[in-house]
């Protein structure tokens, strides 16, 4: 599917700023286009990235940003690095823009989480012109938890789902202000009762990373152990750092190897 005209308008002048492939772009092609949702009632900006060389329908990575931050956040050199370094089996990106500490999930402030599998993800397939059949989710932190919950709503939509530093909590009382409304959100949306339940993410490879300096780090390690105990498919990592932007950064060239594998392995 062609790019729309603002879209397109948008990821040329892009290209043309940066000598079509010097360090601020790998030679890939940034697309922002908004999303007027009619779910939450307001527009966000979202960001998309198209790789390098001829277009042809590639698998989506929908990538999710942290607490406090925002899609801009996650345009590291490194992300573009990694994405060219992927080849012809780099997929399309969209960082969805979830606002401060939506946790992308449906809320009393709005239906984060319809907001993303209805609106956003549609949206990207078009302006990107990726496989809706071949459709990753993954995030940081914030981000992370949300493309565990998401995954775990509709795990038949997705062909493979990861966190990186994702934040989890085994009970209410641990959970910071702000990333639920209160301790029934919290039950609604309680992913260690969902693994505990068996198998939430089916036969979809799933990836959990966290610092060994993380604070996240022991619930993080025990969701893992947990969904490895219910027969998922889970690659686990514990590397040196803590919870901060040069750790992920550190690690994004793994992150979206993994996605990408698991998008030229998926068949919908």
């Amino acid at each position: 599917m062609r790019l729309s005209l603002a879209a397109l308008l948008v990821a040329t002048a892009a290209a043309a700023g940066c000598s079509g492939g010097t360090p601020q772009t790998f030679g890939t092609r940034i697309v922002r286009f908004d999303i007027h949702s009619r779910l939450l009632g307001r527009t966000l900006g979202q960001i998309g990235i198209t790789p390098a060389g001829p277009h042809h329908r590639r698998g989506l990575l929908v990538f999710l940003h942290g607490s406090g931050g925002r899609p801009d956040d996650l345009l590291w050199d490194e992300t573009l690095r990694a994405l060219r370094g992927l080849g012809r089996r780099a997929p399309d990106v969209v960082f969805v823009n979830g606002d401060d500490h939506s946790y992308y999930h449906d809320r009393s402030d709005g239906p984060w989480g319809s907001y993303v599998l209805r609106e956003a993800v549609p949206a990207a397939v078009r302006e990107l012109g990726a496989d809706s059949r071949r459709v990753a989710i993954g995030g940081i932190s914030m981000g992370g938890f949300g493309a565990f919950n998401l995954a775990r709503l509709e795990p038949r939509r997705f062909c493979a789902v990861g966190g990186h530093s994702p934040a989890l909590w085994e009970a209410a009382a641990a959970t910071p202000a702000g990333a639920f409304d209160d301790a029934a959100d919290f039950e609604r949306n309680d992913l260690f009762g969902a693994a505990r339940a068996g198998s939430p993410y089916g036969n979809m490879p799933v990836w959990i990373d966290v610092g060994a300096s993380d604070s996240l780090r022991p619930a993080d390690t025990a969701f893992a152990h947990l969904l490895r105990a219910d027969g998922e498919h889970v690659r686990f990592h514990v590397w040196p750092g803590e919870h901060a932007s040069d750790y992920w950064r550190a690690h994004v060239d793994a992150y979206f190897r993994f996605y990408a594998e698991a998008l030229a392995a998926c068949r919908r």
